[in-house]
């Protein structure tokens, strides 16, 4: 059985995106979920599903009650941060194509900037699988994101001649993009080359405008089938594809005991398992939404995805291959690196309004999008297409 047209997302929602929302994580879940519901002309009477990160500090029950769903029939948490947020929406899609349910939504909210930040060193006390994994790196100062992605971008460097300056044209076109979006955290502030280059060193070879920024905000989704998504006020957008991937020996965020160390195999597997489930092939995608928690692994992902060839991403940013005019569009809505840090839920949200043809940043005549989540970690992906 394959998903390909059988699911749509019928709604996106979100909060505003801040540094600080004075607000509980749960009604950020909430107001979230609320909008996208409204946006999908269905109430919370209408769900009997509800998905979300494991790392989401709102329970699906807790989410269900403030919204008043009479009762839930399906309920599923994905892990592994950032690369989750796809995984929510094949969950969904799995559960309304199996029958397991008729209405799910999607959410993720955090107060990730005014409240725990993820980019700070922290221990690691868990006494799991994952927590043995830390313990060979956390002694040793190796304990934030940053510095896991610098060391394979180090090698992505040495390995292909990439230059920071390569990296920094990712973070320009994001701002670029996020300055004409008026819901982006950095509307109306673009940045130049020389102003990445400027900006402090967080661990080598990453600047501070490498980074993505924190926020605190929600987003949400509605996956509903696609034949009653078609009797829904807004457009349907049909999740075409949907998967979720590791690579060999994989760890979490961190896999330095596996052969090539300037790669992101799961993302591969993810894009292999897209192309092969859709019958698509790169050449069919009018824009790309790409998970740019650090502009390193944007290049990749163009590699692994089959937007260009094994060490080319330079040559294809250089040449303004993902500015809104280029060949591949990278996100309209300037990402992570310029709209906000949602998990990458956002990202899902401006892949449904390229579609629908709504998005403030709109590519012309958008049939598919493939979005991807975190990468580094088990990761997930999507490619969401016109009805």
């Amino acid at each position: 059985m394959t998903l390909s047209g059988k699911a749509a997302i019928a709604g996106i929602g979100a909060t505003e995106f801040s540094k600080e929302s004075g607000r509980s994580e749960l009604r950020l879940a909430a107001e979230a979920c609320l909008d996208a519901l409204r946006d999908a002309g269905l109430s919370p009477a209408d769900v009997d599903g509800l998905v979300t990160f494991t790392a989401d500090a709102s329970s699906e029950i807790a989410v269900q009650r403030e919204l008043g769903i009479p009762g839930l029939r399906f309920f599923s948490r994905v892990d592994y941060g950032g690369g989750a947020a796809c995984g929510t929406v094949a969950h969904a899609a799995m559960a309304v194509a199996t029958g397991q349910a008729d209405v799910v939504v999607c959410y993720r909210a955090f107060n990730e900037r005014s409240g725990h930040r993820f980019g700070q060193a922290t221990a690691s006390g868990r006494a799991d699988s994952t927590g043995l994994e830390f313990s060979w790196h956390l002694p040793y100062g190796f304990a934030t994101p940053a510095a896991w992605v610098a060391m394979q971008a180090r090698r992505y460097m040495h390995e292909y001649g990439a230059t920071s300056e390569d990296f920094g044209r990712v973070a320009v076109a994001m701002r670029r993009h996020a300055a004409t979006n008026p819901k982006a955290w950095f509307h109306g502030r673009p940045i130049t080359l020389e102003e990445h280059q400027a900006s402090r060193w967080i661990v080598d070879p990453l600047h501070l405008l490498d980074c993505c920024q924190e926020s605190d905000g929600g987003v949400a989704l509605v996956v509903t089938s696609a034949e009653r998504a078609r009797d829904l006020p807004r457009p349907p957008v049909l999740i075409n594809a949907a998967a979720q991937g590791t690579g060999p020996d994989q760890m979490m965020m961190f896999g330095y005991y596996r052969g090539d160390l300037a790669a992101l195999p799961a993302i591969g597997n993810v894009g292999a398992d897209l192309w092969r489930r859709s019958g698509l092939t790169p050449a069919d995608v009018q824009t790309a939404i790409l998970y740019d928690h650090f502009t390193p692994f944007v290049l990749l992902q163009l590699e692994e995805l089959g937007f260009c060839g094994r060490g080319e991403a330079g040559d294809f940013i250089r040449d303004g291959g993902i500015e809104i005019d280029g060949r591949l569009p990278v996100n309209p809505n300037g990402g992570q690196l310029g709209e906000a840090y949602i998990h990458g839920m956002n990202g899902i949200a401006e892949g449904v309004r390229q579609v629908r043809g709504s998005s403030v940043n709109q590519v012309p005549d958008v049939r598919n999008v493939l979005v991807t989540a975190g990468t580094g970690v088990p990761t997930s992906g999507l490619i969401l297409s016109a009805a």
